[in-house]
């Protein structure tokens, strides 16, 4: 086990008008290990997914350093940052933003396509991952084709396929059922062990706290407990 990732001083605001800003995130320092699954939880509005869309590289801070594996990634240059993230960052969306034109298997893969790989080895690639989360039958079908649950196994996939160092999940098994449910987090818990991995939960299920070597609460923008067990108040 060693430190995938360290969080320093991470502040986040965002302007309310030309002269205001309300502060999200007041300083958080943080080391995410590898091969643990790591739970973030909190009330809505306490600054969870604004900090691992901060991790992940899809909004910059407005002070502080994230060190991935030992990059420094707000001192890449854009077009670093974007090639970093899709060599190395898995991210699971609570909205799934699927492409509406491509099936579930083309979704899917498209890291692969970013990454070069041809349509075919893609397509069969992202039919392997939708089989091993149990909707290989829903491979040639459109997003809008889809239930909810489905389409939040699309998504997953589509984080997992190219393997990345980091995966990043905020409430994956939101739209899912208690089974369909336990299922994708038993699999994000298998993807967690790996060593030189680490993966970041963003929930509020309960059904699951059972699978997390550590859960961290953020109130209000600062971290408030971080432990293997939940803090009392739950």
């Amino acid at each position: 086990m060693s430190v995938g990732i360290a969080v320093e001083n991470i502040v986040k605001e965002f302007p309310i008008t030309k002269e205001e800003s309300i502060r999200v995130l007041h300083g958080i320092d943080l080391e995410i290990n590898t091969g643990e699954l790591t739970y973030l939880i909190g009330e809505s509005g306490s600054g969870k997914t604004t900090l691992i869309s901060i991790i992940a590289g899809i909004l910059f801070p407005t002070e502080g350093r994230v060190n991935i594996f030992g990059t420094d990634i707000y001192d890449l240059t854009d077009t670093e940052l974007v090639n970093f993230r899709l060599d190395n960052i898995g991210f699971i969306f609570q909205q799934y933003n699927l492409l509406p034109a491509l099936t579930a298997a083309e979704n899917a893969a498209v890291p692969l396509y970013a990454n070069g790989i041809a349509r075919e080895e893609g397509v069969e690639r992202g039919k392997a991952i939708l089989d091993a989360l149990n909707i290989a039958d829903q491979c040639e079908k459109l997003p809008r084709q889809l239930s909810g649950g489905q389409q939040q196994r699309v998504a997953i996939a589509r984080a997992l396929i190219h393997e990345p160092r980091i995966v990043v999940c905020d409430e994956p098994t939101a739209a899912l059922d208690a089974g369909s449910g336990r299922r994708v987090m038993d699999l994000l818990r298998e993807v967690a062990l790996a060593p030189d991995r680490a993966v970041i939960i963003v929930t509020h299920d309960n059904r699951v706290f059972d699978l997390a070597d550590r859960i961290i609460e953020i109130e209000d923008g600062r971290i408030t407990h971080d432990g293997k067990e939940l803090p009392d108040a739950h």
